[in-house]
């Protein structure tokens, strides 16, 4: 009977110990929302950000390992008390990290609110540079509006260097004022022969015949156009009536000129613009990227801002790791843990190989690329 008893106290405590390690093993779950536009005249941009998460997440709950994610997204339709909202609404649903917010006057309101929640927020695309001084917890995967407008004068100093260069631009909005002013002052630096600038703003963005002419008069022949796609398309749309056929630059705003509904490629053929993504490099990571992506949404909905969320539940996985999150962390512990080890970071992801600064801005290099077909590829 002695020996009997012992032997079920031995299996007991075997057993018991068996428990405890599996139940140390368990996966951390993460909590992680997004708030972007999903309807509205920039909903390419928060789908495209949207689905690019999803395929990280699918990805790393299916490898396994020590964090799994629980993705939420709301729609903000790009409006700052819409982002306040969507925030609140994820925060009772247990988020603890914000991707997000997508754009960047939603972005900054979201990013003041978790400043003072202290809830870590790694935007994908929120481009301002006034977006980190939000808060000293929101981090950035995207460059900044300065660092488009400064790359993109150096790329058509290096490339178009007897260019005739008009701008185009919108003088009502913080993101395209931010790239023309950085553009303006480098090219100046540079040498670039700027004979030509016209404005609009968001009252007159259905009429572009008067910066058509301004271009076409001067003798523009290389237009930099740093606003969103919308705009971009009028604007080529009425060039092409007059008989108008410049060469188009574009920044980050351009990407998903190719999914607006009955665009006519031929159009947008031969468009450059900057870009942290493209589709069709051989750098590692990218064809897996976009066969995932292709598989589970449209093809069409992909952009660089895809990619960029991509990237950020990557670059999450390994703060997350870096800073040891516990299954026993606040939100505000992660917060906190996150913003330390940010800094000392370095990731090679699919938008290329970023560091960050202690205020949160990114370090990397923008690539330029042009629209042949369907495709992107790299410009010429």
């Amino acid at each position: 009977m002695k020996k009997l008893l012992a032997l079920v106290l031995t299996l007991a405590m075997v057993a018991a110990m068996f428990t405890m390690a599996a139940s140390a093993e368990e996966p951390i779950t993460i909590t992680v929302g997004m708030m972007g536009p999903e309807t509205g005249p920039y909903a390419i941009y928060g789908n495209g950000a949207a689905y690019g998460a999803m395929v990280a997440v699918d990805e790393i709950n299916a490898a396994g390992g020590k964090y799994q994610f629980v993705f939420l997204h709301e729609d903000d339709q790009g409006d700052p008390e819409l982002a306040k909202n969507a925030y609140n609404t994820m925060m009772d649903q247990g988020m603890q990290i914000v991707l997000g917010a997508v754009t960047s006057g939603a972005c900054m309101a979201v990013a003041e609110i978790g400043n003072e929640e202290r809830v870590f927020c790694l935007t994908p695309s929120a481009s301002n540079d006034l977006v980190p001084e939000s808060g000293d917890q929101i981090f950035q995967i995207c460059f900044t509006d300065s660092n488009q407008g400064v790359a993109s004068a150096k790329w058509v100093a290096e490339n178009r260097p007897e260019a005739k260069v008009g701008i185009i631009y919108n003088n009502a909005q913080d993101y395209s004022m931010g790239i023309y002013t950085a553009f303006k002052t480098t090219a100046a630096e540079l040498g670039v022969n700027v004979v030509a600038e016209s404005a609009f703003s968001d009252d007159t963005a259905a009429d572009f015949s008067v910066q058509v002419a301004a271009m076409k008069d001067a003798g523009v022949d290389f237009v930099f156009l740093p606003i969103y796609y919308t705009p971009a398309v009028g604007i080529m749309t009425q060039a092409a009536s007059a008989s108008y056929a410049p060469e188009y630059f574009g920044v980050d705003g351009m990407d998903g000129v190719l999914g607006v509904e009955g665009l006519n490629v031929d159009l947008v053929q031969g468009v450059k613009m900057l870009t942290a993504f493209d589709a069709t490099s051989t750098a590692p990571g990218v064809a897996e990227f976009v066969a995932a992506f292709g598989e589970k949404f449209d093809a069409s909905s992909m952009n660089q801002f895809s990619a960029d969320a991509y990237d950020g539940m990557y670059v999450l996985l390994e703060a997350l790791t870096k800073a040891d999150v516990t299954a026993d962390d606040t939100a505000e512990d992660i917060c906190e843990k996150l913003v330390a080890v940010m800094p000392e970071l370095t990731y090679s992801g699919i938008t290329g190989e970023m560091t960050w600064a202690a205020d949160g801005t990114v370090s990397k290099s923008p690539i330029a690329v042009e629209i042949s077909g369907t495709e992107y590829v790299s410009a010429k």
